[in-house]
């Protein structure tokens, strides 16, 4: 028996020009087994998070989308996930740092380029639009954040600096999508990685960018909060910035939808939604181990989502 409370979840939602067919999306996890969650009911999926060139990563075989094979691959998947009537945006990302030392990127500029030459990419494999991954310790967060970045140039320094490189990628993407078809994934916690700017610093700069992002009118903006599977210990300590993200930094997002993404539950997607703090939700873990979790959600259906991590992230032999 489905459950009144969670019916704001199934309700359509206008990404501008597309139409999303419930507000239960299946957020980016670096893995690969999208059509089953087509299926299961997804209303929007962020297909893995893509590398925009070949390079280093900690992960075997991560997926990218530089080659004229792998748009071609994208294409099946794009293709299969249409025609089970949901929608899906490409995650283009660079993969984790793979130097010893801290090492400078010379002109980024030239990754600028690459960004953008990904966005193309991405279209023409058939995606319906793209989300920039600057979350997580990515490449982007690097920048914005000042215990990362020891730049001193252009792009380093005051916040304002910081923030160009991200808001360049973003732009370069406007210009292959236009602003309807684009998005953003921020984690202003950090934690992974340097990123791990004291309280007041997080703020003031996740509040300009932000700003800034909006100033943009891109489609929508993720914001994913603080969970502790997010929170590495490194050094013997966790080192993500606990403060409320939704609260934050929802409000200052006046041309964008706001997504939420990080352990929600149904129940607790089902109240942000009718009040107005989202206007929809990512899931994650819930998908791996439910492919039609979606579904499962909407009948009221027993949510078993129990995961062992052993099984799942990329060790030898699964």
């Amino acid at each position: 028996m489905s459950d009144p409370q969670l019916d704001t979840l199934f309700q359509p939602l206008q990404l501008r020009s597309i139409t999303l067919k419930n507000r239960v999306f299946m957020s980016s996890m670096t893995h690969n087994v999208l059509l089953a969650r087509a299926a299961g009911g997804a209303g929007l999926i962020i297909a893995d998070g893509i590398l925009i060139s070949q390079q280093g990563t900690k992960w075997h075989n991560a997926p990218g989308i530089w080659s004229k094979d792998q748009i071609a691959g994208w294409k099946k998947v794009a293709d299969a996930v249409h025609a089970e009537g949901s929608i899906i945006y490409a995650q283009v990302s660079t993969g984790a740092p793979g130097c010893v030392t801290p090492t400078a990127i010379e002109n980024p500029r030239e990754i600028i380029a690459v960004f953008k030459q990904a966005a193309i990419n991405a279209k023409n494999a058939g995606f319906d639009g793209v989300e920039i991954h600057a979350a997580n310790g990515y490449l982007i967060p690097q920048f914005l954040d000042r215990t990362s970045s020891h730049r001193t140039d252009e792009w380093g320094g005051r916040i304002e600096n910081r923030s160009q490189f991200g808001l360049d990628v973003l732009k370069t993407a406007i210009e292959v999508w236009s602003t309807d078809r684009v998005g953003i994934k921020l984690n202003p916690t950090g934690g992974y990685n340097d990123v791990r700017m004291p309280l007041e610093e997080t703020l003031q700069t996740f509040s300009y960018f932000s700003s800034e992002v909006d100033k943009l009118k891109i489609a929508y903006v993720t914001l994913v909060r603080y969970a502790e599977f997010l929170d590495p210990i490194i050094d013997g300590s966790h080192h993500a910035v606990k403060h409320d993200v939704i609260s934050t930094y929802a409000p200052l997002l006046k041309n964008a939808l706001v997504f939420g993404n990080a352990a929600f539950t149904g129940e607790e997607a089902a109240r942000y939604v009718p009040e107005g703090k989202l206007a929809g939700v990512f899931f994650g873990v819930p998908w791996i181990a439910l492919p039609d979790f979606a579904r499962l959600l909407q009948d009221g259906k027993p949510l078993d989502g129990t995961l062992d991590f052993t099984t799942c992230m990329a060790l030898e032999g699964t």
